[in-house]
């Protein structure tokens, strides 16, 4: 099958990116993996036609706002995200309208319509350098409430927190910590700040996936207890392999990160008209007006 899919895509002019947490076997036929916004922004920069995205609905949707002339496809059209799903348009809109209109920083991890009614998108890496980047004193953040409370303990700006999480980072205990730290006494604890701000205080280090990878490749420790979904420890362990990883709770766990196969990807090559995902344009340009100034901050 992974010869199938390798065919396929190249008949095709196509690319397959692959998010950090999907299962070993879908990162191993990708072209590229990582974080969602940084696949989504080299993709649009190759000559790929098609974009065939291994990972959730809005990470499909970044891509489309990216690559409005490219064909976007999602293997698994029910593959989501609690958290994206947790701020509406119509819930934000009110929300704006409460506040005076302050503006509204809004976590990639969000739907379209979410992004086009904000002022700036932001990742888990660059939050504070996007809150520093904005010229008021109040701001909302989407939709999020620990990257929110992360990024005002970094700040002296007041952040408006909305009531959203990542359940599986939210779920992460500080008992759950303790009882790694204690089986794995001399594992440094990276924590995604999506983890609730008593986890983070536990934390050795907190980062995002990709500033994970970049920081157990350029420290000499050789062990860390990893504080975010499971599916990391993968291109963790392929990128030191003289390392070692442990998970701090197996609980950590996506469902919608795990629904990818390699019979989802042969489908969809074949049928790729039932897995399109293209965002209507009057959505898109606004969205991609926050997306982008996110982008011009690097």
């Amino acid at each position: 099958m992974k010869d199938k899919i390798r065919e396929l895509i190249k008949q095709k002019n196509g690319i397959i990116l692959a998010h950090n947490y999907q299962p070993p076997e879908i990162q191993e036929i990708a072209d590229l993996c990582g974080d969602s916004l940084e696949l989504s922004i080299k993709a649009s920069k190759t000559e790929a036609e098609i974009i065939l995205c291994c990972g959730v609905k809005f990470m499909a949707e970044t891509a489309s706002i990216l690559s409005p002339e490219k064909r976007v496809l999602l293997p698994v059209m029910d593959a989501g995200c609690p958290m994206a799903d947790m701020v509406t348009p119509e819930a934000l809109k009110k929300k704006k309208d409460q506040l005076g209109g302050i503006p509204v920083v809004t976590y990639v991890n969000s739907t379209a319509a979410v992004k086009a009614l904000s002022d700036i998108c932001c990742t888990s890496a660059n939050v504070i350098d996007v809150i520093n980047s904005i010229d008021s004193d109040e701001i909302l953040m989407t939709p999020d409430k620990n990257l929110a409370q992360y990024a005002a303990s970094k700040t002296n700006k007041k952040i408006h927190l909305w009531e959203g999480y990542c359940p599986y980072h939210d779920n992460l205990t500080k008992e759950d910590v303790l009882s790694a730290k204690a089986e794995h006494p001399n594992a440094l604890f990276i924590a995604h700040p999506e983890c609730s701000p008593e986890v983070l205080k536990l934390a050795d280090s907190v980062q995002s996936t990709s500033g994970m990878i970049r920081f157990v490749k350029e420290t000499d420790h050789d062990s860390f207890t990893i504080g975010t979904e499971i599916g990391h420890l993968y291109p963790l362990s392929k990128a030191c392999p003289d390392k070692q990883f442990f998970a701090a709770s197996d609980k950590m766990f996506c469902e919608d990160m795990k629904k990818i196969t390699y019979e989802n990807v042969i489908n969809c090559l074949e049928n790729p008209s039932f897995f399109e995902v293209k965002v209507p344009e009057n959505i898109r340009k606004d969205a991609y007006t926050a997306v982008k100034r996110m982008i011009d901050l690097k």
